[in-house]
């Protein structure tokens, strides 16, 4: 399963990826929303974990062009942000499927329900195909 990692901070990226790819996941990284928009259309991921806040392009705007795009437009998102689930509801109304909490798995807890999140996705991705 390919999944696109986008995430500005270098730390959490290499970490995340790191972790994503001894579990077996396939994974190409984004520093910034642009990035992240050009390589949907080249990479066609099984999977896009998308950080809400990106330089040169915030990561809802980067939503909403990946699903205004017939090319991306059915590839699942799943916001990645260290803000408060206020914004979840706009996140879905927005196209994402979900969205997880940085700070919960990424920083200091381990990886673990950050997997979960991303096995309970990409199963209900292989179950409706």
């Amino acid at each position: 399963m390919k999944i696109l990692l986008v995430e500005d901070s270098k730390f959490l990226r290499v970490a995340t990826e790191r972790a994503l790819t001894t579990a077996g996941y396939e994974v190409v990284s984004a520093s910034d929303g642009e990035q992240a928009s050009r390589l949907a259309r080249e990479y066609a991921p099984d999977l896009i974990l998308l950080d809400v806040m990106l330089p040169k392009m915030s990561g809802p705007d980067v939503l909403k062009v990946l699903k205004k795009d017939p090319a991306t437009a059915a590839i699942p998102v799943m916001m990645l942000t260290s803000l408060s689930q206020k914004n979840a509801k706009q996140f879905e109304k927005d196209g994402a499927i979900c969205f997880f909490e940085k700070s919960d798995s990424m920083l200091g807890k381990g990886p673990e329900s950050l997997f979960a999140a991303v096995d309970r996705i990409l199963k209900n991705i292989n179950s409706s195909q």
